[in-house]
C-alpha cells in the first residue's frame, strides 16, 4: 500500500469538515471515528491544536485519546508522507489551522488519496467565522453541520460562543483565548477568568447572561 492506494471508505478520498457551536458533539464524533476505524486495523493519525488538555483530543463527556498537538508551522503533508500508509486522518479544533494547513489537508486528499474528518467550530466570539473554519467551508468535499444542538439558557438553539471574562461578555480581544465551559471552576485558569457561554442570537446581542450567571 502506497501514496495511491485506494482507501476503505470509498473509491476516492474525500476531504469532509464538520461544524457546530461548542457542545455540539464535534471532539465526541472525532473520536468515535479514529476509534471506530482504528479498532479494525486501519492505520490513521488523530490531530489537534490547542485543545486545553494538551495532545489529546477531549470530550465533554470525559472521552479522550492521544493525538498529535499541532503547531502553527507544522507542514500536514510532511506529516502524513512520513506515516504512511495511512487511510485517514481525524482533524479537531480544525478552526485554529492556518490557512496553509487547510490547504496542506485538501492536498492529502487529493495527492495522498487519504481520507480527512476534519472538525471545528462555526464561529469565534465575536459571531465571525474563524480563518481556518472559512477556508475549509470553502474547500471541503463535505459540509456537514453538526446534528446535536446545544441550546442558550432560555432554551433556545444557541448560535454563538460568548466569551466571559472575570463574569462580564466581551466583544472584542485576541481571536485565541483558551478557557473553560465549566461554570464550576473555582480559580481562574490563566489569570483572568476566561470561559464561554452558549448564546442564541437575541440575548448574545443583549449580553444577557439569565438569571443562573
Amino acid at each position: 500500500m502506497g501514496a495511491s492506494q485506494t482507501t476503505v471508505l470509498g473509491d476516492m478520498a474525500t476531504l469532509r469538515f464538520s461544524f457546530g457551536t461548542m457542545g455540539s458533539g464535534k471532539s465526541t464524533l472525532a473520536l468515535q471515528i479514529h476509534h471506530n476505524l482504528s479498532s479494525r486495523g486501519v492505520p490513521g493519525l488523530l490531530l489537534t491544536k490547542l485543545d486545553r488538555d494538551g495532545s489529546q483530543v477531549t470530550s465533554r463527556l470525559g472521552v479522550s485519546a492521544p493525538a498529535i498537538e499541532m503547531s502553527p508551522g507544522l507542514n500536514l503533508v510532511k506529516l502524513a508522507q512520513s506515516h504512511m500508509p495511512i487511510s485517514f486522518i481525524v482533524c479537531d479544533e480544525a478552526q485554529f489551522y492556518t490557512l496553509e494547513q487547510c490547504d496542506q489537508l485538501a492536498q492529502i486528499v487529493d495527492e495522498l488519496n487519504v481520507d480527512v474528518f476534519a472538525f471545528g467550530l462555526i464561529t469565534d466570539f465575536r459571531g465571525l467565522l474563524f480563518e481556518g473554519t472559512k477556508r475549509m467551508l470553502e474547500i471541503a468535499d463535505q459540509r456537514v453541520e453538526m446534528q446535536v444542538e446545544a441550546r442558550c439558557w432560555c432554551g433556545e438553539r444557541a448560535n454563538n460562543n460568548a466569551r466571559l471574562v472575570n463574569g462580564q461578555i466581551v466583544y472584542e480581544g485576541e481571536t485565541v483565548v483558551v478557557g473553560d465551559t465549566d461554570k464550576t471552576t473555582s480559580e481562574p485558569l490563566f489569570g483572568d477568568d476566561v470561559r464561554y457561554e452558549l448564546l442564541c442570537r437575541k440575548h448574545y446581542l443583549a449580553g444577557d447572561m439569565g438569571p443562573a450567571i
